[in-house]
């Protein structure tokens, strides 16, 4: 039994594999040769186009054409989008990011779409009144709190960082947990009672993140959780979740409205202490001003108007 024919079991209707079982007898040697490596390399076809389908085959691309199209296809785009329905849950993130692309159909401006889209319908999501609603109970949190600590690894890792980073520039104390395995530990060795803790935690529950909301909740820390679901094991045990769409499911993640969502929280604490935030500005430069008008002597830890 091929890849594809194993794959199809228990998940969304594989109309290629119907049509291919269907019209199997009836296709020529060269079509029935590809139809055989589409359906054992479905994730190749997702990327590839007809010219390079035809050099792993060893055929022609009009031959790969026309074989899609004694399928029942209307084409490579067509055919792409049906393995891309059908392929199942797989979410590694090249499959996803191979099923976005095989959506795009190869053009610019429909991958630009794609992104668009994605933005339009995450700025909706932000502006619905029960968002807004969850977002001021998260500022509530955030504000009152001694110290903010940022969850997040991976790609998210960089986000936390940029967002510590902001809030440090508007007076608030913040500190980032962004390491796996025995290394989280070690950053968790610092967490605090009068902490909040604003987890970016996104898909099942991995070690990490279970872990780090355990010990902020034996630590009686309130959390905050920026996820792309309300439901999941992690959002039930958080005190607020703020659910940011990041596209479609089983497809390459975007992360813009994360930092959107995430700028609305900064605004939102700097307007909550704005005397604060302007003094860290103000220090900040100064400082600045420093670092340009002077310059380090050759001498370790001697400024030149040093005597």
């Amino acid at each position: 039994m091929s890849a594809g024919h194993s794959g199809a079991r228990g998940k969304k209707r594989d109309v290629f594999s119907d049509r291919f079982a269907r019209r199997c007898e009836e296709l020529s040697p060269s079509f029935k040769r590809v139809a055989a490596f589409i359906d054992a390399n479905r994730l190749t076809v997702l990327t590839s186009s007809a010219v390079d389908l035809a050099r792993e085959i060893g055929t022609s691309d009009a031959t790969v054409i026309r074989a899609v199209q004694a399928l029942g296809f209307d084409g490579l785009h067509d055919l792409r989008s049906e393995i891309a329905a059908s392929y199942g849950k797989r979410n590694a993130p090249v499959d996803n990011l191979r099923r976005t692309l095989a959506e795009a159909s190869e053009s610019v401006e429909a991958a630009l779409d794609t992104v668009l889209e994605v933005f339009a319908t995450g700025l909706d999501a932000l502006g619905k009144p029960a968002f807004r609603g969850n977002v001021l109970a998260a500022l509530d949190i955030l504000h009152t709190a001694e110290r903010i600590v940022l969850f997040g690894i991976g790609p998210t890792a960089h986000i936390a960082a940029y967002f510590a980073a902001r809030l440090r520039r508007k007076g608030k104390k913040q500190a980032v947990l962004d390491r796996t395995g025995a290394e989280l530990a070690d950053q968790l060795l610092d967490l605090a009672h009068g902490d909040a803790l604003l987890m970016l935690a996104y898909g099942k529950p991995y070690p990490e993140a279970e872990v780090a909301l355990a010990e902020a909740r034996r630590l009686r820390m309130r959390v905050v959780l920026v996820s792309d679901s309300e439901d999941t094991e992690l959002a039930r045990r958080a005190d607020v979740v703020l659910a940011v769409p990041r596209g479609q499911s089983e497809r390459m993640a975007l992360h813009g409205v994360t930092v959107l969502c995430l700028e609305m929280l900064l605004l939102g604490l700097a307007t909550s202490d704005s005397q604060k935030a302007v003094s860290t500005l103000g220090e900040l430069e100064r400082l600045r001003k420093a670092t340009r008008s002077r310059k380090l002597s050759t001498h370790p830890g001697k400024l030149p108007d040093e005597k």
